[in-house]
């Protein structure tokens, strides 16, 4: 791998090389310092030298995301330690060789790109898997910060969503015992459970669900589970992983146009489709037992073991250690100490309020089955089940006092309500929609959105 890599690295630098011909002296001038960066990772010991004199003679702050860069993937310690010296003298941080101290000292000060920091990164990236270079080749103006999106150590789709998986009866999944966590949902009455188990070694299933083509993105890493309906205006997006993060969330990919997809928001972010108005309708998913899931849906489907790939399946195998400390993978700008870093929320952000997002202590709302709230004046209702399980529905203008934690709530009037997976109905017909909500770890969430309001 180590002489492959720096075969393609040698070519991706010829190929920049050789792009410099008929462009004017600052793109030329730009288009060097890349070179120069790249060059510390594969060119020859003379080569270097030019290269660290270059980018210590013109430094200027637009240099320290290729910098960055570079001192994560190289196996020189010459190379970082010549990196880290220039840093450090440049910006006097004493850091040392900390990077993840320096990431953060940059994704906290404001933006400094360099022009060719896109092309740089695409370059770099496609060195480790082709397909990376055409999330980097068209970035117009991206919509989050293209330093902070960080490669998360696998290929294009090297964590294998499930595409089209082989679904079974409830009655015939006796790999599950009842106390096994999975991710529930119905649409238009057809009820899936997807187990952690399960999908923590793949992250997505893409399928059809009560004849709408969805996918279903769990981020490991910030405990998410979203469902997304993935036709919009007519255009089916066939999504996947991108192999990289924002702010310790993946990011999806879409195949037509290699654009990279906000997880938290279901929206393009990066590439040809960001800011075109293309956002992904979210549905709810619910985390609780199966067997709470199983008795609430006897009809239920549930994904099967024979999912083409092998792994260990057996409970809590994914990820175990991440799970068993509150230590984090990969950094993010800022931690709040409201909650420790992976307690987990009940998080809402309502479609026609994105600047109001809401985050609720699983803790809390476990000692509060029945919690009444409102974003931006739409009232709701949060119900917790004794299994720990979560769900949110508009409330209007009904307040809700009692709720049997199974499918029977009550509201000030004595009015009795039916729980189901799409909605609150009164005796006389009323109905209140589910609103499409789900579990996150408190660090990940609040990294997506600094202004979340929690309740704890």
């Amino acid at each position: 791998m180590p002489a492959i890599r720096g075969v393609v690295i040698a070519f991706g630098v010829f190929l920049m090389l050789a792009a410099t011909a008929g462009h004017p002296r600052a793109e030329i001038a730009d288009r060097a310092v890349s070179r120069a960066f790249l060059t510390l990772l594969a060119g020859e010991e003379s080569d270097k030298a030019r290269a660290w004199e270059l980018i210590e003679t013109h430094w200027e702050p637009s240099f320290l995301p290729m910098a960055l860069e570079v001192i994560r993937l190289t196996r020189s310690e010459e190379v970082s330690g010549v990196l880290v010296s220039i840093m450090e003298r440049e910006f006097g941080a004493g850091l040392g060789h900390d990077l993840e101290a320096w990431q953060r000292r940059m994704w906290n000060a404001p933006e400094a790109r360099h022009p060719r920091y896109a092309a740089f990164k695409g370059a770099l990236y496609s060195l480790i898997d082709p397909r990376f270079s055409a999330y980097f080749d068209t970035v117009g103006e991206p919509l989050i910060r293209l330093d902070e999106i960080v490669w998360g150590g696998v290929r294009q789709d090297g964590i294998p969503p499930l595409r089209n998986p082989t679904m079974l009866a409830a009655e015939d999944a006796f790999y599950l015992e009842d106390d096994h966590i999975v991710f529930g949902l119905s649409v238009n009455g057809d009820a899936r459970a997807y187990p952690k188990r399960i999908l923590a070694w793949h992250e997505m299933f893409v399928d059809t669900v009560g004849g709408v083509p969805v996918a279903g993105v769990y981020c490991t890493l910030c405990g998410t589970v979203i469902l997304y309906r993935t036709e919009h205006e007519g255009v089916l997006h066939e999504l996947g992983t991108s192999g990289f993060l924002y702010r310790s969330n993946k990011l999806m990919y879409d195949r037509a146009t290699q654009s990279l997809w906000s997880t938290m928001l279901g929206t393009p972010v990066v590439g040809p489709l960001a800011g075109k108005g293309i956002v992904l309708e979210s549905g709810a998913v619910v985390t609780t037992s199966w067997g709470e899931w199983r008795r609430r849906h006897p009809g239920t489907r549930v994904l099967s073991l024979d999912t083409g790939h092998r792994r260990d399946y057996s409970e809590g195998a994914a990820y175990r250690d991440y799970f068993a400390t509150d230590e984090l993978m990969f950094p993010v700008p800022v931690l709040d100490t409201r909650l420790k870093n992976k307690d987990e929320v009940f998080t809402v952000l309502l479609a026609g309020h994105p600047e109001a997002p809401l985050a609720i202590s699983a803790g809390f709302l476990a000692a509060n089955p029945v919690h009444r709230d409102a974003i931006e004046g739409t009232a709701l209702v949060v119900l917790t089940d004794p299994s720990g399980a979560n769900r949110a529905y508009a409330s209007e203008d009904v307040t809700f006092t009692r709720y049997d934690g199974d499918r029977t709530v009550e509201d000030r009037s004595g009015t009795i309500w039916t729980m189901d997976e799409h909605a609150l109905t009164a005796e006389d017909g009323r109905a209140l929609r589910r609103i499409p909500a789900q579990r996150a770890f408190w660090f990940g969430w609040h990294a997506a959105f600094p202004n979340t309001r929690l309740v704890k």
